[in-house]
């Protein structure tokens, strides 16, 4: 089992591309042995200290293998949506890790 954390920056406008990007990505994880855990979009009063940029959303998503999130990265559907991805996102770090 691997985890997958995402920290998700939005280009200023572009929230409505980003949620026709994630309407098609969501959907998506499951086909490659993936759930999401967590989708959060956290607001102001939610930090209590950062010394980062806030992200727009964090995601938390586990797939059973590194294997199948690369499968579920080059899935072919996802693929043909990839410019709402590019349109709508400044930047994103993704972390992977595994449960202890």
């Amino acid at each position: 089992m691997i985890f997958i954390t995402q920290l998700i920056y939005i280009i200023s406008g572009q929230e409505k591309v980003f949620d026709e990007f994630e309407n098609i990505a969501i959907p998506t994880i499951i086909k490659y042995n993936g759930r999401l855990l967590l989708r959060i979009r956290p607001t102001d009063n939610t930090y209590i200290e950062h010394h980062i940029d806030k992200p727009y959303e964090i995601h938390l998503v586990e797939f059973d293998t590194l294997q199948d999130f690369e499968n579920f990265k080059q899935d072919e559907e996802r693929k043909k949506f990839l410019h709402l991805k590019e349109q709508s996102i400044k930047t994103s770090i993704l972390i992977q890790g595994i449960k202890l």
